[in-house]
């Protein structure tokens, strides 16, 4: 039997925010999830390919492979985040052992999935630094080029950045990446911290979500980014899930941008100027919406008007 369920592959560096919309994707019932594919980013590749495999652990969902990818980006330095997930990228969260050896290599089970699939039919989420699309815009054109479409949770567009002034995390890991990426020539969805900053999780959030395996889960990853003391907290990754979903609750445009390939501190930023591209970019989001959809999948009900506002 066909499943009427979009066919994805999640392409991911867990990551906190990425085991919230990974938790999500697996207990929605709402996509065909072909596989996790991994990437260095948030933390080095040995973990983040870990904590895929913890996720699809906890969840009991060990038909679903993990496939281990690029561990460096393309052309300079990685950089990580673990001040902010922990050393074990999790916060400190503790989930079960994988229940599989990873697989390898992203790029090129990335391309066999697109190949044999009818073209036009699946889809790739891009929760990390896009190293393992830029390969594939090098090594697997052809493949990606059958891809229905990519959904993209980078950059930023007007408002500050999260490592230089204009740059975002997953961007400045790999510019040269999101710069091939853009110019590939394929269908590519940005949603920028301008948007992901707007759906903010607070702890009335956190109370709501707790019901079920997955709902506890997610509430336990996301209070770890309060260790700060802030009283919420953005969900970042969940917005690729959420805009797949439900495209309604997102306002898009096209807009044309270049990248900043230079050394200095917005390596990775999106600019306006030079060689430009033309990409749909999300520019807002109905945020209580999107938090309503997103408990709502992590635990099988809605919260309440309090919990979202």
């Amino acid at each position: 039997m066909v499943s009427d369920r979009p066919q994805i592959i999640i392409d991911t560096d867990p990551g906190l925010d990425d085991a919230v919309a990974i938790l999500f994707a697996l207990n929605s019932g709402r996509f065909d999830v072909l596989g996790l594919t991994t990437v260095a980013g948030n933390l080095g590749i040995d973990t983040t390919t870990r904590n895929a495999g913890r996720l699809l652990a906890l969840l009991g969902r060990e038909e679903i492979p993990v496939i281990s990818g690029a561990a460096m980006p393309l052309g300079r330095p990685g950089i990580t985040e673990a001040a902010i997930h922990g050393d074990d990228g999790l916060g400190g969260v503790v989930l079960p052992e994988p229940l599989a050896a990873p697989r390898e290599y992203a790029p090129f089970w990335i391309g066999e999935q697109l190949r044999s699939a009818p073209a036009g039919t699946v889809d790739l989420f891009a929760l990390g630094p896009l190293t393992n699309v830029g390969l594939m815009v090098r090594d697997h054109a052809d493949a990606l080029r059958r891809m229905r479409r990519l959904i993209v949770m980078g950059g930023v567009v007007a408002d500050r950045g999260n490592v230089g002034p204009h740059s975002e995390f997953n961007f400045a890991c790999d510019p040269e990446a999101v710069d091939a990426v853009l110019r590939a020539g394929i269908d590519v969805t940005l949603i920028p911290l301008d948007v992901t900053r707007k759906v903010r999780a607070s702890a009335n959030y956190l109370d709501a979500l707790r019901t079920g395996t997955a709902g506890n889960a997610a509430a336990d990853l996301i209070a770890a980014y309060f260790q700060d003391g802030r009283e919420s907290r953005p969900l970042h990754d969940p917005c690729v899930m959420l805009y797949a979903l439900a495209p309604q609750l997102f306002t898009t445009e096209m807009r044309s941008f270049s990248v900043d390939l230079t050394s200095g501190p917005d390596a990775g930023a999106l600019l306006q100027h030079g060689d430009t591209v033309p990409v749909q970019v999300a520019t807002d989001v109905d945020a209580a919406g999107a938090l309503a959809l997103l408990a709502q999948g992590l635990t099988g009900s809605s919260p309440s008007t309090s919990a979202v506002q």
